[in-house]
């Protein structure tokens, strides 16, 4: 079948191919009785835009980039990712704009991805995510002059983007663990080049030294199950263990609970379990995982609003995302 033009739309509604153009693109020229009549044909007829030739003319790709340097194992089971990539297309789809996602496996593979896309205008912006301690991609953006916004910005961040108080969040675990009796706190983490490891980690410090606890930073992980099961055996095994332990996300929580089954020991009775990040695996357990609630979906969706303000070449201002909640649930006790 051939592909329904304006011209047909133009011919079945009466009108202009012109005012067929004003109508489909939401522009001034047409009544809003008789845009809706032509916006009523055109669905009937099967119409589609065509994308390429939209962007053609507009001279953009009509696609935004999302590179994500993790590894594999730690992407599938994190929910995170996956909610904010769901947000993203809340805007995304209404607005015809593709969404072109890659994952690699280091820093120096993404900065190599985002001068071959903007080299070769197959996006006319990204998302950037995971800030990083010196990170190299602020220079590249600087140089190649790529629109962007980046989740998880910080005061010093020099591009556009979506700050999340960590520090406020990490905070709160830890008042929450110290009025329940507990002053030997363990934080399993990730990597902690990363700025928001950076700052949970600081931020667990400060909060325990004022409320005379102390917290025992275990060794970085790739957030996968096996280095929470790994971090969490190491701990259980010393000989003045932590009474609770602190994960960064929920896949992390879901290795260091097969520790603590592994060692005969029960959650909360011997050690008490927060998870950073929370997840259905953590409302549905017996019992249930205390954790931080938050919606990174609305993260996706300012991040990528503010990105095509950007690429429209409007004025931008940072946002300040909520902190998150913490929801209390059953894995939290009194300190033994």
């Amino acid at each position: 079948m051939d592909r329904t033009t304006i011209k047909d739309i133009a011919r079945v509604a009466g009108v202009s191919p012109g005012a067929v153009s004003f109508a489909l693109n939401d522009k001034p020229g047409v009544s809003e009785a008789t845009r809706a009549r032509i916006k009523t044909v055109a669905k009937d007829l099967g119409w589609r835009p065509n994308v390429a030739a939209r962007a053609l003319s507009a001279n953009r790709a009509g696609a935004v980039g999302l590179v994500i340097a993790r590894d594999d194992r730690s992407f599938a089971g994190e929910g995170f990712f996956l909610h904010l990539i769901a947000g993203m297309e809340e805007v995304l789809t209404p607005a015809r704009v593709a969404l072109v996602l890659q994952l690699v496996a280091s820093r120096e593979e993404e900065c190599e991805v985002h001068r071959q896309w903007w080299a070769q205008r197959r996006v006319d912006g990204v998302v950037l995510v995971d800030p990083a301690h010196h990170d190299p991609r602020w220079p590249l953006m600087a140089e190649i002059t790529m629109p962007c916004t980046v989740v998880g910005a910080m005061n010093d961040t020099p591009l556009p983007g979506v700050h999340i108080d960590d520090a406020a969040a990490a905070g709160s675990i830890v008042t929450h663990l110290v009025d329940r009796g507990h002053r030997r706190i363990a934080h399993i983490g990730g990597d902690p080049t990363l700025e928001h490891s950076m700052v949970r980690r600081q931020a667990f410090a400060r909060q325990a030294d004022r409320l005379g606890a102390v917290v025992i930073e275990a060794a970085a992980t790739e957030y996968s199950e096996q280095s929470g099961l790994r971090e969490t055996s190491a701990l259980l095994e010393t000989e003045d263990r932590p009474t609770a332990i602190v994960y960064d996300n929920e896949v992390l929580t879901l290795g260091g609970l097969a520790a603590v089954a592994e060692h005969g020991l029960h959650v909360p009775t011997d050690v008490s379990v927060v998870s950073f990040e929370d997840s259905p695996a953590c409302r549905v357990m017996s019992p249930g995982i205390t954790a931080l609630r938050r919606d990174p979906s609305v993260l996706g969706r300012d991040a990528v609003t503010m990105l095509m303000d950007i690429i429209d070449g409007d004025e931008v201002d940072d946002i300040t995302e909520q902190p998150p909640e913490l929801v209390v649930r059953g894995s939290t006790g009194q300190a033994r």
